[in-house]
């Protein structure tokens, strides 16, 4: 077969390219731990007041940095949305992650922070444009996409600041290892409305869960803090609805979700695996949709802003 028609071929298969970098995870997540050590030198170190700043996934991620570091009892750590991140605020460190490196928002807030805290970036390409206003780089080539929608670039950075606070990643590459070999659950696929619930550092990888199956097939998803689901969440859950908790559920929240008429899926499984789950339920339903998460509606690999000019608004 001619490198031309093996290529017309893969294009045919919807999600072929998101398909093959889900299921690359957990060797990119062992690949990044073995680097935890020696990119100790410019990341966190312990004691120092931290900010951590994305957008999109890249936010999300920092938003479960975060709690994790906190919860390790590391230092004060606030993760921030790039266009939100305030200003004056003093910090050791700023640690942004930017899978393109080109994003206009992580660009102007590396800028207004350089001279104020030492500033590092993870990114998938040190050449990019974020090089040029940061201090430090960490690259992660390896686990860079060729999907719009980010998978394996982000659990991979989580990988690698997991490994730096300690934790050990072969569990959680075991347990996705064991996720990939399983077909989605047919009442997972029947569902037409998702809340993900997490507490901890496992918030953030709910706000992520939910953003993969908006990015991928256009669905009705939630995210809140599991405690906050009684606080108003519960007013969607419906008979078509699923309610994931990632990590820990609190005590009685499944019998909540079911007196509200979803599906409570509960599962004593890795936050991490259970992400790669959402990743391949994503798919799956993109696919039945008829889209490709190759190459979502109305999303880029990056958000590259053109500056307003005379009679225009940015």
């Amino acid at each position: 077969m001619s490198k031309e028609a093996s290529v017309t071929q893969e294009q045919a298969v919807a999600g072929v390219r998101t398909e093959r970098e889900i299921a690359s995870q957990p060797g990119c997540w062992r690949q990044a731990a073995g680097l935890a050590a020696d990119a100790a030198v410019v990341l966190p170190a312990p004691g120092e007041r931290v900010a951590v700043v994305g957008c999109g996934t890249s936010w999300f991620i920092a938003q479960s940095y975060a709690a994790a570091r906190e919860e390790s009892g590391l230092g004060e750590t606030d993760a921030f949305s790039a266009s939100e991140m305030p200003r004056g605020r003093r910090y050791d460190r700023t640690l942004f992650l930017s899978r393109s490196g080109t994003t206009t928002e992580i660009l102007e807030a590396a800028e207004r922070v350089r001279g104020t805290s030492r500033t590092v970036a993870i990114t998938a390409d040190a050449r990019t444009p974020v090089g040029m206003v940061v201090d430090d780089m960490i690259e992660l080539a390896f686990a860079d996409e060729e999907s719009v929608v980010q998978t394996r670039f982000a659990t991979t950075e989580l990988a690698l600041l997991r490994a730096h606070l300690g934790a050990d990643i072969e569990p959680s590459a075991r347990a996705a290892e064991r996720v990939l070999l399983e077909p989605v659950a047919p009442e997972l696929l029947a569902a037409r409305q998702f809340t993900f619930l997490g507490t901890g550092w496992t918030y953030g990888l709910a706000n992520e869960a939910a953003l993969k199956l908006r990015e991928s097939a256009g669905l009705w998803t939630e995210s809140y803090p599991a405690m906050e689901y009684r606080h108003g969440p519960a007013a969607v859950t419906g008979k078509h609805s699923v309610v994931w908790v990632l990590g820990p559920a609190p005590a009685g929240l499944a019998d909540d979700i079911a007196l509200a008429g979803g599906l409570a899926w509960v599962v004593d499984e890795d936050p991490m695996a259970a992400l790669v789950r959402v990743h391949l339920l994503a798919l799956a339903k993109a696919r039945a949709a008829g889209l490709d998460p190759d190459q979502p509606r109305n999303l880029t690999r990056s958000v590259i802003l053109t500056p307003a000019g005379p009679g225009r608004t940015s």
